[in-house]
């Protein structure tokens, strides 16, 4: 099979219909055939806007009218009539260019005869070569060869008309070697692509990479970026179109559809905190607002809470230092830190949970650890045991405490084992071998265990400070009072004065207008005044000073009311009820004064563990209130100040 020359191709116009014409030594094609197919010197074109259909039927009528293509160039009649294939030639003038074949033959009977039958199977078609023998003029055999233009021809009519191995069949041809080679195979349709997700935002990912301090050191206990934060509008992810594939083709041409792809609805990768932004660049999720990420299955979401199922181990996160809310279902493994605002563990805890205000819920146990809350509550739902836990403002919840030191402004205890708890507050359902102290202390059952004894004091306020200062501003309030009546009284004798008493008098009348003076009579008047002016100026400057005495009586009353409520406050702060006292136990009531700055820091529950033990343990100083092993025992300051 020949190609066109490619100078000869590019100096060529396209090729338009015209009628046929027998070039020299070609035969003419017929009508049917001229509708798009012209015969040139050079070869046979096809008008480029027949391609398709409209050049099938015409190649058909060829070859059925016992033609075929000479030197036809078979990638560009497949191209040109299913479309498959490389794409046509062009040329100077970039304009398409369809050359069929050098030109267009009978093709003889006694030749057709040399060619068998095809095997069809199995999409393709086999085909048995073997020396082949033409009679000459005199009747004599004579060995021939198959032509490869021959062979396409015979095998359309034969219906494979898709498919030809031509360079295959020619080296079959060429060698003249019998034998069943594969001539023809059908093209099987190429599958689309389903519609996917990519990432478009490098934010997406973590790294676990050590993090760097500020020294420049490297801190190998903790990852760079564990938990990424993005920003609101930040594109997360994408969806690309499913691509539709390409038709195949069966040996007879007729076109194999491909299978539809997968779609998809970006909707179902869309999580809270994100929305699904369907723009000319095509549709992507994006963040509604700034936050961590979190990814579940194949939803992606942004939260102002990070939430892991990893666990927090030197494996998985290393220390984690978080500006906001945590939420972790698996275990933290022993000496690892979790620091953030509100955190929640449904799982075992081992190390370390530092809150900077929020709430820490832990819902399993909490072994070994510590949890620690600088302006909020705790809460442990399974048994926290040989844990350190406090809350410098907040409340203390727990199930079972054994051999822990438990310190908050509110501790709630259902069961406690050999613990130290200080609090202002302290519930326990039953206590076993405790020492606790609390201004107000309420146990159901209290009870000794083994060799620890069951100490609990009470911290009473120690009011002496308060009514040594309710005393001196009552002192002082009174005598602003004596002050207060001494002015008066000045005043009142200034006033008495006849110059001072009938100036005040005429002055009055006059500014009322119940006295008019006359012109005689002003003279008179001035004079007066002029005479009372001394005693005047004493008596503003007495009124001035009584009205700042008076000023200062009411700030200082002020004050003794406000100490006198705090003192009757204190006064009913500190109590401690035991419903049953199953064994030894004893009850102490130390003194603490309740407006000392330590006091108001909470200085009692703020303390180190170590230092909490020793004080608990320590009874030196403390009143004893009971002594016993069986039993109640109530005793509250209010009642002692009502007796």
């Amino acid at each position: 099979m020949s190609n066109p020359v490619a100078s000869s191709v590019q100096s060529l116009p396209v090729a338009r219909p015209v009628a046929a014409s027998a070039a020299s030594g070609t035969p003419a094609a017929t009508a049917g055939a001229g509708a798009c197919i012209a015969r040139h010197a050079d070869g046979v074109y096809c008008d480029v806007a027949a391609l398709g259909h409209t050049l099938l039927a015409a190649v058909e009528g060829i070859l059925l009218r016992n033609q075929y293509f000479a030197g036809l160039d078979y990638p560009v009649l497949i191209k040109a009539l299913f479309g498959h294939g490389p794409e046509l030639p062009r040329n100077a003038r970039g304009e398409t260019v369809v050359r069929l074949a050098d030109g267009i033959l009978p093709f003889d009977p006694a030749r057709r005869q040399l060619y068998r039958a095809v095997k069809i199977a199995d999409g393709q078609a086999e085909y048995y070569f073997e020396p082949v023998f033409l009679a000459d003029a005199e009747g004599v055999e004579q060995p021939t060869s198959l032509d490869i233009d021959e062979f396409i021809a015979d095998m359309w009519m034969k219906g494979i008309r898709f498919g030809i191995d031509v360079e295959g069949v020619a080296a079959a041809i060429a060698s003249g070697a019998a034998g069943r080679i594969v001539v023809a195979r059908r093209l099987p349709p190429r599958p689309g692509q389903d519609a996917r997700v990519v990432e478009v935002s490098n934010e997406l990912h973590r790294s676990d990479a050590p993090r760097q301090l500020a020294n420049g050191r490297l801190d190998l206990m903790s990852f760079q970026n564990r938990f990424p934060q993005v920003q609101r509008g930040t594109r997360l992810l994408r969806k690309l179109p499913r691509v539709q594939g390409e038709p195949g083709f069966d040996l007879s041409g007729i076109a194999l559809a491909p299978e539809m792809p997968l779609d998809l609805e970006l909707m179902d990768w869309s999580g809270p905190g994100t929305t699904v932004d369907r723009i000319a660049e095509g549709e992507f999720v994006v963040a509604l607002q700034d936050g961590f990420l979190n990814v579940e299955g194949n939803r992606i979401s942004v939260g102002d809470k990070i939430v892991s199922h990893d666990g927090v181990s030197a494996r998985t996160t290393g220390n984690l230092q978080l500006e906001g809310d945590y939420e972790e279902f698996g275990e933290v493994q022993e000496n690892r830190v979790v620091e953030g605002g509100s955190i929640t563990v449904h799982a075992d805890v081992f190390g370390h949970i530092v809150s900077r205000g929020g709430v820490v819920c832990l819902n399993r146990n909490l072994m070994g650890g510590s949890a620690r809350n600088a302006d909020g509550p705790i809460v442990v739902q399974g048994v926290a045991s040989s844990a350190v836990i406090g809350s410098a403002n907040g409340e203390v919840s727990l199930q079972r405490a054994e051999n822990c030191v438990i310190s908050g402004s509110r501790v709630s205890v259902v069961e406690a084992v050999n613990c130290e708890i200080v609090a202002d507050v302290v519930e326990i359902t039953q206590a076993e071998g405790c020492a606790i102290a609390a201004k107000r202390i309420a146990i159901e059952r209290a009870a000794p265990r083994g060799h620890s004894e069951m100490r609990i004091f009470v911290l009473r306020p120690d009011c002496a400070r308060i009514d040594a200062a309710i005393g001196m501003i009552r002192e002082r309030v009174g005598r602003f009072g004596e002050l207060a009546g001494q002015r008066r009284a000045a005043m009142g004798a200034l006033a008495a004065q006849p110059e001072v008493a009938s100036y005040l008098r005429l002055a009055g009348r006059v500014r009322k207008g119940e006295l008019v003076l006359t012109p005689e009579q002003q003279p008179a008047f001035k004079k007066l005044a002029a005479a009372a002016a001394p005693a005047l100026k004493q008596m503003a400057a007495l009124s001035q000073e009584t009205k700042d005495i008076e000023a200062e009586q009411q700030s200082g009353m002020a004050l003794l009311a406000r100490l006198e409520a705090q003192r009757a406050q204190h006064s009913s702060a500190a109590s401690v009820a035991i419903l049953q006292a199953a064994g030894d136990i004893t009850v102490r009531a130390l003194d603490v004064e309740p407006d000392s700055a330590e006091a108001e820091r909470g200085s009692h529950y703020h303390l180190a563990p170590r230092e909490i033990k020793a004080r608990l343990r320590d009874a030196s100083g403390a009143e004893l209130l009971f002594a016993g092993s069986s039993g109640s025992f109530s005793w509250s300051t209010a009642e002692l100040a009502t007796s």
